[in-house]
Protein backbone atom coordinates (compact mmCIF):
# COMPACT_ATOMS: atom_id res chain seq x y z
CA UNK A 1 0.00 0.00 0.00
CA UNK A 2 1.10 3.85 -0.90
CA UNK A 3 2.52 5.09 1.90
CA UNK A 4 0.99 8.23 2.00
CA UNK A 5 -3.01 6.81 2.35
CA UNK A 6 -3.52 6.90 6.10
CA UNK A 7 -6.03 5.48 7.92
CA UNK A 8 -8.97 7.20 8.43
CA UNK A 9 -11.56 5.07 10.12
CA UNK A 10 -12.37 5.38 14.13
CA UNK A 11 -10.86 9.31 14.31
CA UNK A 12 -12.41 11.53 16.54
CA UNK A 13 -13.18 14.10 14.77
CA UNK A 14 -13.86 11.94 12.04
CA UNK A 15 -12.17 12.18 8.94
CA UNK A 16 -12.92 15.29 6.31
CA UNK A 17 -13.86 15.58 3.45
CA UNK A 18 -10.27 16.96 2.35
CA UNK A 19 -8.66 13.60 3.94
CA UNK A 20 -10.92 11.63 2.14
CA UNK A 21 -10.39 12.97 -1.24
CA UNK A 22 -6.31 13.31 -0.61
CA UNK A 23 -6.47 9.70 -0.09
CA UNK A 24 -8.45 8.77 -2.80
CA UNK A 25 -6.00 10.80 -5.06
CA UNK A 26 -3.19 8.96 -3.19
CA UNK A 27 -4.89 5.71 -4.47
CA UNK A 28 -5.69 6.59 -7.90
CA UNK A 29 -2.30 7.90 -8.50
CA UNK A 30 -0.98 4.72 -7.31
CA UNK A 31 -2.83 2.55 -9.26
CA UNK A 32 -2.06 4.48 -12.79
CA UNK A 33 1.41 4.68 -12.17
CA UNK A 34 1.10 8.49 -12.56
CA UNK A 35 0.86 11.64 -10.19
CA UNK A 36 0.09 14.21 -13.16
CA UNK A 37 -2.52 12.70 -15.98
CA UNK A 38 -1.85 13.32 -19.78
CA UNK A 39 -4.99 16.15 -20.83
CA UNK A 40 -6.29 12.43 -22.70
CA UNK A 41 -6.06 10.98 -19.53
CA UNK A 42 -7.61 13.99 -16.97
CA UNK A 43 -11.09 13.39 -17.13
CA UNK A 44 -11.11 9.88 -16.18
CA UNK A 45 -8.51 10.21 -13.77
CA UNK A 46 -10.52 13.31 -12.14
CA UNK A 47 -13.68 10.46 -12.20
CA UNK A 48 -11.71 7.95 -10.53
CA UNK A 49 -10.61 10.03 -7.63
CA UNK A 50 -14.30 11.25 -7.18
CA UNK A 51 -15.57 7.98 -7.03
CA UNK A 52 -13.22 6.52 -5.21
CA UNK A 53 -13.58 9.50 -2.55
CA UNK A 54 -17.47 8.73 -2.46
CA UNK A 55 -17.10 4.63 -2.02
CA UNK A 56 -14.81 5.90 0.67
CA UNK A 57 -16.74 8.07 2.32
CA UNK A 58 -20.09 5.69 1.55
CA UNK A 59 -17.54 2.86 3.48
CA UNK A 60 -16.09 5.30 6.54
CA UNK A 61 -20.05 5.67 7.38
CA UNK A 62 -20.82 2.47 7.56
CA UNK A 63 -18.22 0.84 9.18
CA UNK A 64 -19.02 -0.04 12.89
CA UNK A 65 -16.32 -0.81 16.18
CA UNK A 66 -16.43 -0.87 19.36
CA UNK A 67 -13.32 0.35 20.38
CA UNK A 68 -13.18 3.77 21.10
CA UNK A 69 -12.26 6.40 18.52
CA UNK A 70 -8.41 7.09 18.45
CA UNK A 71 -6.73 10.63 18.67
CA UNK A 72 -5.26 12.10 16.13
CA UNK A 73 -2.46 13.77 17.98
CA UNK A 74 -1.45 10.41 19.68
CA UNK A 75 -1.39 8.46 17.05
CA UNK A 76 0.68 11.16 14.87
CA UNK A 77 3.23 10.74 18.22
CA UNK A 78 3.09 7.28 17.97
CA UNK A 79 4.34 7.66 14.29
CA UNK A 80 6.97 9.95 14.70
CA UNK A 81 8.65 7.73 17.76
CA UNK A 82 8.38 4.79 15.35
CA UNK A 83 9.87 6.57 12.47
CA UNK A 84 13.21 7.78 15.00
CA UNK A 85 13.26 4.87 16.21
CA UNK A 86 13.62 3.02 12.44
CA UNK A 87 15.93 6.29 11.03
CA UNK A 88 18.11 6.25 14.27
CA UNK A 89 20.74 4.11 12.98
Amino acid sequence: MCRNIRTLHNFDPPASETEIHASALQYVRKLSGTTKPSRANQEAFDRAVEDVAAISTRLLSELVTSAPPRNRETEAAKARARAAARYAA
